[in-house]
């Protein structure tokens, strides 16, 4: 009892030493970012995620105190901003309104809050931001580039099969610069950005584990574009060009110091018809050491630096790297290294882009695997297997070969993805991986490698934007588990420098109608809102000022062709990240864009309502790469015109509902009004009255997904399964069909078809794919061309919706509100999928067995879920092995359509069905 009183005085002195709240912030982020090193938004949006313990239920977040300081030792008396105890339930991207932010100002920021009972938490782990340079005029850096260049990009080749340019560009450019330091430095903070690619160095050492940046966006004016194949106004709404910010303080010695950089070319100047240039290679850089007397010095790249020729003999997107050696210069980063030879750098122009935050994912490397077979050719050749089709490059560790000897890298592919040489220096062991491109492989083959080729030699080292995995799904069917699982991969090898491509290695395009439809796939995999929060800005940024007309990719890249669903991803993308991840600004700030596009849509419908693009190109005749429907169905399209007038239905439907979200009454009456008449003009322009039909390849898909008629809805579904009929239960859909065709069957009384289509092995099917060893999704159902293209993935999410049975409410979005609706099949004894959401961990877990039927539900703190627990013979339902009683975290709502439902509060739950 004495130790128990001594204990209650302690707490009242130290009344901050114990947490007493049930629940706890956890995994703070500014910006979609866990202490993102620069960001330049005015007022940083900040979120965190609330834990509770394990037995906790109906816990909530009723109040949350912010303060942000300037440094880690001033939180106690916040000198930036003390919200003070907000009542208020948000925890996901609130608005910083503390003291105005200044350029480069680092901010140490934390947050506790108040849970259901009143009680407040301790205060989270202190988190960081720093702000950028905000103002233009803060530049003094000039940028630079090499004199033995101009400022003109490559020829362009236009044949796709070009493996190599007769010319190729000059060795990627080493910069340097030395310097004094005499004093001892407070901090040092270098804003640097080279275009297209760059590394930077600071006393011979390479500064962070980035790769492949700055990140791919519309850099600047590119004159020609209308010269195109696929002609295109420059006349986008936005050009920016992303710098990055790096801590070197560490690196950094008193006296001489030196600062270096490598310059690729990257997207900025990559000599292919798919893509467009800028210009050649150029580079900036400011570095701030700020002197603890306060004195503050700058460091910025001009015309004192130098150049010289790189070893990377060759680097070019498209067409790989060469790299030799021999022409190494040891030290060339280091303070102290003869440059005498070294030419003068030459001013470049300043790209049009504005300099924004690199706020953004870069690419890293993110795996790295080991070969699963390495085997002598009798050519002399090595082949070396490692297992899966991956984006990166191969790591060679520690070998030794004679000076000159050149190897060959060759990756194993379907598609050509560049060549790769390595040269020997012939000074000891030597080691080297491409630094400016990536390759797409599964194997490599290796001609003229010195001696017997061992394990530890060679490392594939998968490359791709950071990107975490946020879900768990499995079954008790392999074939499911197999067909996610190599759509993830061909997801994250088509994630580069901030955007998702088509494919990793033919064209390495940012397809906007690819990136569309898979995007929600990718939401219910990973992490994906810093992702997504930078490309749908260069979706919106890539619209015409003018007309509102969004390109087949953002950023525009001239030979990618698409049609109305490829622009229609500036509606679609921000609606399905505003579901998944609850943020309303997402939609505020792309509002007007779905609304500009809606309008550049209208100039194509007609009379009848129907909308039907016959865009023209530069010779004035209807180009197909403008107009496209839908695209790689196993046999026939749909017609162009209904693709066109669905997506047009589609755009105005969800900017309806935007408007509704967004609280715009007079927006939501107009966009409602203009989606039910452009269903109405759907039902009278493709109805087949006479067969009971809308058509085949995903007519009677696109139909149902609209919801028809009443007097017509049981014609189309007996139509719908005597097309899968004659189909031997296959799809028969292109990317767009195929995307709805999974869920409209299991909404439609057809959840056995859906499951039969997915589990096939006979083409068309995933399991087609993979019964030839795919390791990745394919661009065609029969094989053809790209064996890496994720877009038909978008129609998995039938696995964790319907299958599984997880789903967000969009009148309360995020997972905010949960429904767990499992639609079990015979063949299955278990489906689980788990997902972080901006509230926590949330998930499902079903079992089912010839007596009972079980399942857990998880639901993170502060929010809430309507469970519908399947219904067997007996009827009757249990919670936790006991009899359900309803209290303020659970109770009954009713029976219907053979479930259950109850509603939930925050936490875990596990009923039983007999």
């Amino acid at each position: 009892m004495k130790r128990n009183r001594l204990l209650i005085v302690f707490l009242l002195i130290f009344p901050g030493f114990v947490s007493f709240g049930r629940i706890n912030p956890i995994k703070l982020t500014c910006e979609y970012l866990q202490n993102p090193s620069v960001v330049d938004v005015m007022k940083p949006r900040l979120s965190w995620i609330n834990i509770a313990g394990d037995q906790e239920r109906g816990q909530r977040q009723t109040a949350w105190q912010i303060r942000v300081a300037t440094s880690e030792k001033k939180l106690e008396r916040a000198d930036l901003w003390d919200s003070q105890k907000v009542a208020n339930e948000q925890c996901n991207r609130i608005e910083y309104d503390g003291t105005p932010l200044s350029s480069r100002m680092e901010c140490w920021w934390q947050v506790r809050v108040w849970d259901r009972n009143g009680i407040a938490s301790g205060w989270s782990k202190p988190s960081f931001w720093r702000m950028g340079i905000l103002n233009p005029s803060e530049w003094s850096a000039k940028w630079i580039g090499a004199p033995w260049q101009g400022e003109e990009a490559l020829p362009k080749i236009i044949n796709p099969k070009t493996r190599l340019p007769e010319k190729l560009p000059p060795p990627a450019p080493m910069f340097r610069k030395e310097f004094r330091i005499e004093k001892k430095i407070e901090k040092a903070v270098a804003f640097v950005t080279g275009l297209g690619y760059f590394e930077l160095y600071v006393n011979g050492q390479k500064v962070g584990d980035d790769v492949l940046v700055p990140n791919q966006t519309n850099f600047g004016k590119r004159p020609g574009l209308m010269n195109e194949g696929i002609p295109l106004e420059d006349n986008f709404k936005e050009y920016r060009v992303m710098y990055l910010a790096y801590d070197i303080k560490d690196l950094l010695k008193e006296g001489l110091n030196a600062v270096g950089s490598i310059l690729g070319n990257g997207f900025y100047n990559p000599a292919k018809g798919w893509a467009g240039s800028y210009g050649s290679p150029r580079f900036l850089a400011q570095i701030h050491i700020t002197y603890t007397d306060g004195e503050e010095e700058i460091i910025g790249s001009n015309e004192t630096w130098k150049a010289s020729e790189s070893p990377i003999l060759m680097d070019m997107v498209y067409y790989g790297e060469h790299y030799d050696a021999t022409r190494e210069q040891n030290g060339w980063n280091q303070p102290g290294f003869d440059d005498s030879s070294w030419k003068p750098v030459v001013l470049r122009k300043a790209p049009e882009g504005k300099l924004v935050a690199h706020t953004s994912r870069t690419d890293k490397v993110m795996e790295q695997l080991k070969p699963v077979k390495i085997e002598k050719l009798p050519n002399g050749n090595y082949h070396v297997d490692f297992g899966v089709e991956v984006s990166g490059r191969v790591r060679l560790n520690e070998v030794k070969g004679p000076a000159g000897l050149k190897i060959e890298i060759t990756y194993l592919c379907t598609t050509f993805s560049g060549e790769n040489f390595y040269t020997f220096k012939g000074e000891g062991s030597e080691s080297y991986a491409a630094r400016f491109n990536w390759f797409v492989f599964s194997g490599v083959e290796i001609s003229n490698w010195p001696g017997e080729l061992r394990a530890e030699q060679i490392t594939a080292e998968v490359v791709h934007t950071d990107i975490a995995v946020s879900a768990t799904f499995e079954t008790s069917n392999p074939l499911l588990n197999q067909i996610n699982k190599i759509w993830r991969r061909s997801q994250t090898d088509n994630m580069h420098g901030g955007v998702a491509s088509d494919c990793p290695h033919r064209e390495r395009s940012p397809y906007t109608g690819d990136g569309q439809v898979s995007s929600v796939m990718v939401m219910h995999n990973f992490d994906a809102r810093n992702f997504y929060q930078k490309w749908i800005q260069d979706i919106l940024g890539a619209q015409n000022v003018k007309t509102g007309y969004v390109p087949n990719s953002a950023p525009w890249q001239p030979g990618c062709g698409g049609g109305v669903a490829w622009g229609a991803a500036i509606c679609i993308m921000p609606w399905e990240f505003y579901l998944h991840y609850g943020s309303k600004d997402m939609l505020a700030d792309n509002f007007p864009g779905m609304k500009e596009y809606i309008r550049y849509m209208e100039s194509w419908v007609d009379t009848a309502g129907i909308m039907y693009s016959q865009r023209t190109g530069k010779d004035g005749k209807v180009l197909e790469w403008f107009n496209l429907g839908d695209w790689v169905a196993p046999g026939n399209l749909p017609p162009e015109k209904m693709v066109h007038t669905f997506f047009f239905w589609r755009c105005a439907d969800l900017t309806a509902k935007a408007a509704k979200a967004l609280h715009k009454p007079d927006d939501f009456t107009k966009y409602t009004q203009l989606a039910e008449r452009t269903r109405h003009a759907f039902y009278k322009q493709f109805y087949d009255e006479k067969n009971g039909t809308y058509g085949k390849a995903g007519g009677n898909i696109f139909a149902l997904k609209m919801g028809v008629p009443e007097n017509q809805y049981h014609r189309v579904i007996k139509a719908l399964k005597n097309d899968i009929k004659a189909n031997n239960g296959n799809l028969d859909t292109g990317i767009f069909g195929t995307q709805f065709f999974f869920e409209v069957l299991s909404e439609n009384g057809m959840h056995d078809l859906a499951y039969e289509a997915i589990n096939k092995r006979t083409q068309p099917s995933f399991g087609w794919w993979i019964d030839q060893g795919a390791t990745t999704t394919w661009e065609q159902w029969n094989g053809d061309n790209s064996r890496n293209h994720p877009m038909f993935g978008g129609s998995l999410v039938w696995l964790y919706r319907k299958l599984a049975g997880m789903n967000t409410d969009p009148e309360a979005p995020g997972y905010r509100h949960i429904i767990f609706r499992p639609q079990p099949v015979a063949d299955l004894s278990f489906v689980k999928y788990f997902a972080q959401t901006s509230y926590g961990n949330a998930g499902i877990h079903w079992k089912e067995d010839t007596h009972r039927f079980s399942m857990e539900v998880v639901v993170p703190v502060g929010c809430e879920a309507t469970v519908y627990v399947p219904l067997r013979e007996g009827k009757a339902i249990s919670e936790g092995g006991r009899a359900i009683t309803p209290s303020d975290e659970i109770r009954f709502i009713g029976d219907k359509d053979g479930y259950r439902i109850v509603a939930v509060q925050s936490g875990t739950y596990l009923f039983s069905s007999k």
